[in-house]
C-alpha cells in the first residue's frame, strides 16, 4: 500500500479534528450539565477546553490508526495476527494520548480551578486516570476503520462492476451494429449480381462495365468498414455511384432527381444507411415494373438535424410492410442513436413510396461544412 500524500493526509486529519471537535464540545455540555463532581466550581468555557484538549489528541491519533487498519489485509489466514497487532498497539496508542494531550493543556486541578505545572505533572498521570476510556477510543477507532475501509471497498467494486457492465454493454451494441453492417454487403452484392447474370446473353459490354463498376464500389465500402459514421458527402458519393450502376441496367427506365443541401455535406451520418433505403426503392419501384420509373434523393439541414430523403415511384405490387433493408437501417439508427435518429416510411395513394431519415447533428471537429454538393452531381 502507497503511502498517501499531502492532499491525502491534509484531508484526513481536517476531517479527524472537524469529526472530534463537534464530539468534544457535545461531551463539554454534557459533563458540566450532568457531572457534578466536575462543574461545581468550572465554567462552560472551563469545561469546554478540556473536553476539547482531549478530543484533538484523539483527533491527531485517528489517522494513523485508519491507515494501520486499512494497510494490513482482513483475510481470516491473517486474522489472528492482525488481532495481535492491534493489541500490542494499544500501549503505544495510550502513550502517544498521554503526550499529546499533556503538551496540548498540563492537567486540570479541579479544586484549585487552574491547570497544574508540567513540571509537578506525568503524561502517565493521564493513562493512570482514564486508561479505560483510552482503550475504549482506541478500539472504537478500529472498529470505524474496519466500516470506512468496507464501505470503501464496497463502494469501489460496484463502480468496477458499473464499467464493467457499460463496457460490456458497449461492446455488444458494437457486436450487433457490426452484424447489421455486415448483412448489407451479401444482400446489396447479391441483389447486383443477380441484376448483371440478366444482361450477361443481351448485353454484354454493359455487364462488363457492371462489374467493373461494382468492384469500384465493394473496395470503397470495405475501405471505409471501420467506421461507423462518414460525412454525408461520402454516402452521398457512394450511393450516386450505386444509382450509377442501376441506370447502366435499367437504362432510360430510370430516372434520378438530386435535391441536395450544399451546407449538410459535413454532417455525419452511418455509413450505408442511404444504400438499402434506395436499393428498395429500385426494387419496388422499376425492377418491378415494365413502365419507367423515378428516385429522388433529396438532403435539408435542419437546426439540430439533418432530413434525408428518398422517394420513388411505386410499381403494380406496392410494397407490403418494411423489407430488410428498412428494418436494418431502424435497427442501426437505435443503436447508434438510441432513440434520436428516425425512420419513416409511407406509400402514398398516388403511388409514391417515401423513406424520411431525421439524424442529430453531429460533425467531426477536423471537418468544414462543405460548400457545394457531392462530386458526383
Amino acid at each position: 500500500m502507497e503511502l498517501p500524500g499531502f492532499k491525502q493526509v491534509a484531508k484526513a486529519y481536517l476531517w479527524s479534528i472537524g469529526v472530534w471537535s463537534a464530539l468534544s464540545s457535545l461531551t463539554g455540555w454534557q459533563y458540566f450539565i450532568f457531572d457534578k463532581s466536575m462543574n461545581i466550581r468550572s465554567t462552560p468555557g472551563q469545561m469546554l477546553i478540556l473536553a476539547e484538549a482531549r478530543g484533538l489528541a484523539f483527533a491527531l491519533l485517528a489517522p494513523p490508526v485508519f491507515y494501520f487498519a486499512g494497510r494490513h489485509n482482513f483475510g481470516a489466514r491473517h486474522r489472528l495476527r492482525y488481532v495481535l497487532y492491534c493489541g500490542l498497539g494499544t500501549v503505544p496508542y495510550m502513550f502517544s494520548y498521554a503526550c499529546i494531550r499533556w503538551l496540548i493543556f498540563p492537567l486540570w486541578d479541579g479544586a484549585k480551578q487552574g491547570f497544574l505545572p508540567r513540571t509537578d505533572t506525568s503524561p502517565w498521570l493521564l493513562v493512570h486516570d482514564g486508561f479505560a476510556d483510552i482503550i475504549t477510543i482506541y478500539v472504537a477507532t478500529i472498529l470505524a476503520a474496519h466500516a470506512y475501509g468496507y464501505l470503501r471497498r464496497a463502494r469501489l467494486q460496484e463502480l468496477e462492476r458499473a464499467v464493467e457492465r457499460a463496457e460490456y454493454e458497449q461492446a455488444l451494441a458494437a457486436s450487433e451494429l457490426h452484424a447489421l453492417k455486415m448483412q448489407l454487403h451479401p444482400h446489396f452484392l447479391f441483389n447486383t449480381l443477380h441484376g448483371i447474370s440478366t444482361l450477361i446473353d443481351s448485353n454484354g459490354e454493359t455487364a462488363k462495365a457492371m462489374i467493373v463498376k461494382l468492384s469500384s464500389l465493394l473496395r470503397t465500402a470495405l475501405e471505409s468498414n471501420g467506421s461507423d459514421l462518414i460525412p454525408l458527402r461520402e454516402e452521398l458519393k457512394f450511393v450516386g455511384e450505386y444509382l450509377e450502376l442501376e441506370m447502366m441496367r435499367f437504362g432510360p427506365r430510370l430516372r434520378v432527381d438530386w435535391t441536395i443541401d450544399p451546407s449538410a455535406g459535413a454532417m455525419l451520418v452511418p455509413q450505408l444507411i442511404l444504400q438499402p433505403l434506395v436499393e428498395n426503392a429500385i426494387r419496388h419501384g422499376i425492377a418491378s415494373s415494365r413502365e419507367n420509373g423515378w428516385v429522388e434523393v433529396a438532403s435539408r439541414r435542419r437546426q439540430n438535424a439533418v432530413e434525408l430523403e428518398i422517394r420513388n415511384s411505386v410499381g403494380p405490387g406496392k410494397p407490403k410492410g418494411m423489407g430488410l433493408g428498412l428494418h436494418n437501417t431502424t435497427a442501426r439508427l437505435q443503436h447508434l442513436y438510441s432513440g434520436e435518429g428516425t425512420l419513416s416510411f409511407a406509400v402514398s395513394e398516388a403511388g409514391t413510396a417515401t423513406a424520411t431519415l431525421v439524424l442529430p447533428h453531429l460533425m467531426r471537429s477536423d471537418t468544414r461544412d462543405g460548400s457545394g454538393p457531392p462530386d458526383m452531381l
